[in-house]
């Protein structure tokens, strides 16, 4: 039946449209209104005056390009060894994946308990006799601290979702490419470098497209760990919508979030373009 692949794509496209591509244009619309029903784009110029708008996009540059490159490289490791299956490798998965049940605040209140002067890293620290004072990991006159408590909250918190998505794309590889690589006597490095990485490249485009618009999007963690010491983008849409009452900025945030997440997604399609794209383009 010709009708029936478009049914059972209609609850996907129905999903999709009422929950991510209404709020999207509704966003956009906000943002360029004016007053009086017009266009305009005085609500992005109110945005590139907030005083949190430069240290906001440069936080959330810089804290994405930080994390996701981690989180990619531990989520293959992570892969690798649960695609190796040795003894165990169920359970190691399974405690990997827990994470994934946490949100984001509650993996910033966990950290917070760990970076605080009276937390647990402190005192492991005096316990071992390696400092006299508690350290102030937490302060904007440490501020390589502060991005390393947020980098480490963010890798522990969001790993998981890259392992589980290269978990999959590993088991969807024949086994006879690897036999293949055997007879000609590959060693591991160069079956990881020509045949596991290049038949990878549709996962590891899903892994980093997610993980990106995910980056962009946060800001508990960082709320929890630094409160408004580093400000991002999401956090500043959060607080121009709830606290200062102004929806037209906070949408003209929102966009400025979509389109870093859209151009940085072309980027990775572009560069991880399967033999296939390659053979359409001609």
């Amino acid at each position: 039946m010709d009708w029936l692949p478009y049914a059972l794509l209609l609850p996907t496209v129905a999903f999709l449209s009422v929950f991510f591509v209404y709020p999207m244009v509704q966003a956009l619309l906000i943002s360029v209104r004016g007053e009086d029903g017009g266009f305009t784009l005085r609500h992005f110029q109110a945005m590139a005056q907030d005083t949190y708008f430069g240290d906001a996009l440069r936080n959330s540059l810089v804290l994405t390009a930080i994390t996701i490159p981690l989180q990619v490289a531990l989520g293959l490791a992570i892969a690798l060894l649960v695609n190796a299956r040795f003894r165990g490798h169920e359970w190691f998965l399974y405690a990997c994946a827990i994470p994934l049940g946490i949100s984001d605040l509650a993996a910033g209140l966990i950290w917070l308990s760990v970076f605080t002067e009276r937390g647990y890293l402190n005192a492991a620290l005096r316990g071992m006799g390696w400092v006299s004072q508690p350290i102030t990991f937490l302060s904007p006159e440490h501020p390589g601290w502060l991005y390393g408590a947020m980098i480490a909250t963010e890798v522990w918190r969001a790993t998981a979702i890259v392992m589980i998505v290269l978990v999959a794309g590993l088991q969807l590889i024949p086994k006879d490419y690897f036999e293949t690589a055997d007879v000609f006597g590959a060693t591991g490095w160069r079956k990881l470098r020509y045949v596991t990485l290049p038949l990878m490249r549709p996962a590891l485009q899903t892994a980093l497209i997610i993980r990106t618009i995910l980056a962009f999007q946060l800001f508990a963690t960082v709320i929890t760990l630094a409160g408004r010491i580093v400000p991002v983008l999401a956090g500043e849409a959060y607080f121009q919508y709830s606290q200062y009452r102004n929806p037209n900025v906070a949408s003209a945030y929102a966009v400025v979030i979509m389109t870093l997440s859209m151009a940085i997604t072309v980027i990775y399609l572009w560069l991880l373009r399967t033999r296939d794209v390659e053979a359409a383009r001609g």
